[in-house]
């Protein structure tokens, strides 16, 4: 099996369920990990599933991704609207890279409706609640394509 499907989570996501729950919705990150585990199955591709509070942490998983993923799939949270950081780690990738949003940034308040991701990103999914992680992998493994055999 080819390489992995990256998908990282930014802060505040570890209190998916009881945080915000008419934006955010009541599955965990855990039913969000078990979505796109699923969801990857079928496609014949892995995943990864990664989750921090900590900017720099995040920044060292995209660096990671630059050799160890396939496709890097990212709801950055916060950080998308503030770190130029990610940004510039995020611009290293050489993979499809998919911005991830549980809510519609763009039906929110207005200093949501940018982030410097976009700026990398290959797409965006975003306002689909849980299935939004299962529409980015979706997409992610469009993107890379069907996994090749082993010869």
């Amino acid at each position: 099996m080819g390489k992995p499907i990256h998908v990282l989570s930014g802060p505040n996501l570890n209190l998916l369920g009881t945080r915000e729950p008419e934006i955010y919705g009541h599955e965990t990150l855990a039913d969000v990990q078990a979505r796109c585990e699923a969801r990857a199955a079928v496609l014949g591709h892995t995943i990864l599933f990664r989750q921090s509070n900590h900017e720099g942490q995040l920044i060292d998983w995209v660096q990671e991704a630059r050799t160890d993923a396939s496709a890097l799939i990212i709801n950055p949270a916060g950080y998308g609207h503030t770190s130029v950081a990610l940004l510039d780690a995020l611009k290293t990738l050489a993979i499809p890279i998919i911005e991830c949003h549980l809510s519609n940034p763009a039906a929110r308040e207005a200093f949501r409706r940018e982030t410097f991701v976009s700026l990398a990103a290959t797409g965006v999914v975003s306002g689909f609640g849980a299935a939004s992680y299962e529409l980015a992998v979706q997409a992610a493994a469009g993107l890379i394509g069907a996994p090749r055999a082993s010869a």
